[in-house]
């Protein structure tokens, strides 16, 4: 395997760890984030280039796609980037619900709209966004990141649809993950341990479980998938183990 994988939210958590899986298959990880520090540490780490860009300046994404497609293009794309805004309806502000959609489906979108060009000059690509399981299943106070990322499912089977059979589109729907976007609910012992038990795999998930998936989902093993979206969720959004 090879080519250049652009990964919005590379720096850490779960963008980091999709890089780190595409590296392991031989592809060239390149990275894209706010964090100036911590995206340069991470692409240090990875050998790799980067570019600082907020996903929500359509002028930034457009200058990282060419800095990272170059003269090859692009094989693929991850947008592993997100929110968790838990606020009940009643709290919601009109800005708090269009800061979720900008980052979380338009972001994607413009990201994948930029990166157009480069997968044709690549000769095809594959997509990987990611939703959550919020977006499956009712979860109270998650009305605003839920709307967002189920927008991202719709994304998603949009442009399957529209790019086949060149571009592969594909969304990962993870439940509550280790990362440090997470970190105000996994970092309280007690509300972990209480969420992992409504797994029927019972533990909170780690960002490996989705960079695994998101490389394999890049890959050419998954040449005949294509608008799916696959949950990384322990279980969470199809079984239930107790009464």
């Amino acid at each position: 395997m090879s080519g250049t994988i652009l990964v919005y939210g590379g720096n850490g958590g779960v963008g980091r760890s999709c890089a780190q899986a595409l590296a392991a298959r031989g592809y060239r990880p390149y990275l894209v984030a706010r964090d100036e520090a911590r995206l340069a540490e991470a692409a240090r780490a990875l050998d790799t280039g980067y570019s600082v860009a907020d996903v929500t300046d359509p002028e930034a994404i457009a200058r990282a796609t060419r800095d990272a497609a170059g003269t090859d293009g692009l094989a693929g794309l991850v947008y592993a980037v997100g929110s968790i805004n838990l606020k009940p309806l009643a709290k919601l502000t009109a800005q708090d619900v269009e800061a979720d959609f900008r980052l979380n489906a338009l972001g994607a979108a413009l990201a994948v709209q930029a990166a157009l060009a480069p997968f044709r000059q690549a000769g095809g690509a594959s997509v990987v966004l990611f939703s959550t399981v919020a977006a499956r299943q009712g979860f109270a106070a998650h009305a605003s990141v839920a709307m967002a990322k189920g927008a991202v499912q719709g994304l998603t089977l949009a442009l399957a649809a529209e790019l086949a059979p060149k571009v592969r589109v594909n969304c990962i729907a993870p439940s509550l993950m280790d990362t440090p976007l997470a970190s105000p609910l996994t970092g309280n012992q007690a509300m972990a341990s209480a969420i992992a038990g409504m797994h029927a795999i019972p533990r909170i998930g780690e960002a490996k479980d989705a960079g695994a998936l998101a490389a394999f989902l890049i890959s050419e093993e998954a040449s005949w998938i294509t608008g799916q979206t696959i949950g990384v969720d322990g279980g969470r959004s199809t079984l239930r183990t107790k009464g």
